[in-house]
């Protein structure tokens, strides 16, 4: 895959969390994939492929849908939404702890989409059509958040599963004008893109 050569494991991992906090949680608003987002399509030399908008709509409704209920702490709905072989390989109890250990992400951000990336039946995948998010989050103390979110659907008519997601926190110590600091950005699991200086 390009960019931070973002790899299709056949082990999907989830690197991210979320605490459940006594308060209530901030709202946040759905993301939008706005017409400034990047969008590629990767597929091998000599294919051919375009998604349809029905595709993209479905694939932006399921990565909607999961930061929203992970934003509003409803793990049961966000766990609802992995592919069985992520549920597999991350019990509920562990998963959930999982998204306890970090406080902050997806608790008041804006999101904001900065690429969508298109794989046609990958291989070494199960076969599918599969889309990427790459994504910013802000908020309001400075705090960066950004990182991916995979899709996967399966025979056509199926619904898009999560199938990986990668993400990480940067805080304002290690923010300088709105980017993160070089040695930091080299560590993220983040395409920036145009997101590090535009606000779409």
């Amino acid at each position: 895959m390009k960019g931070y050569k973002r790899t299709m494991s056949a082990k999907p991992i989830v690197a991210f969390a979320a605490l459940l906090m006594s308060a209530q949680p901030a709202s946040a608003a759905p993301p939008q994939l706005a017409p400034e987002a990047e969008r590629e399509i990767v597929v091998p030399d000599g294919t051919t492929f375009a998604p349809a908008a029905a595709d993209e709509d479905a694939a932006l409704n399921r990565f909607v849908a999961y930061t929203m209920a992970l934003a509003k702490r409803d793990y049961d709905a966000a766990y609802a939404m992995l592919r069985l072989s992520f549920q597999a390989s991350n019990p509920r109890l562990e998963w959930e702890m999982n998204q306890r250990k970090r406080p902050q992400l997806w608790a008041d951000g804006r999101i904001r989409i900065l690429r969508l990336s298109w794989y046609p039946d990958p291989a070494g995948q199960p076969p599918g059509l599969y889309a990427a998010f790459d994504f910013r989050g802000d908020r309001d103390d400075g705090t960066m958040d950004c990182g991916y979110v995979v899709v996967h659907r399966a025979p056509p008519a199926a619904a898009f599963t999560i199938v990986r997601v990668d993400a990480s926190e940067v805080p304002p110590d290690l923010m300088e004008d709105g980017v993160p600091k070089v040695d930091v950005l080299r560590q993220l699991p983040c395409w920036l893109g145009k997101g590090i200086a535009t606000a779409f």
